[in-house]
């Protein structure tokens, strides 16, 4: 049997998720939520900005908030970058084909005699 001890460093970036962090992530999601009420309760109302340009703000604030919860929460910043693409590139195929699919619904709705 061996002596020798190996030394393995080890990576302390889940660590560096303090409460800090912790605290810093919760207030950039809610930063962006109120943007969001901002945005829902105030501005789309009043017809400062019309709904079409609300609903893709919304939907890219939300995807900004789905980025820091997944990224942080669930420790997937911290993963190698095969298991981030693993979870990425199936996620933005679907994205891609819900709005492949939305279009064409369009399409036939508009399409009817």
């Amino acid at each position: 049997m061996s002596t020798e001890s190996s030394n393995v460093q080890h990576n302390d970036d889940h660590e560096s998720l303090s409460k800090s962090k912790i605290w810093q992530v919760f207030f950039v999601l809610l930063g962006i939520t109120a943007i969001e009420f901002t945005i829902a309760l105030y501005l789309v109302p009043h017809k400062i900005i019309p709904q079409g340009i609300a609903n893709p703000v919304y939907i890219l604030l939300t995807l900004a908030k789905a980025f820091y919860i997944v990224a942080y929460f669930m420790h997937l910043r911290f993963e190698k970058i095969g298991l981030m693409y693993s979870i990425l590139v199936p996620t933005l195929f679907i994205i891609g084909l819900i709005l492949v699919l939305t279009d064409e619904s369009n399409h036939w709705l508009f399409a009817r005699p």
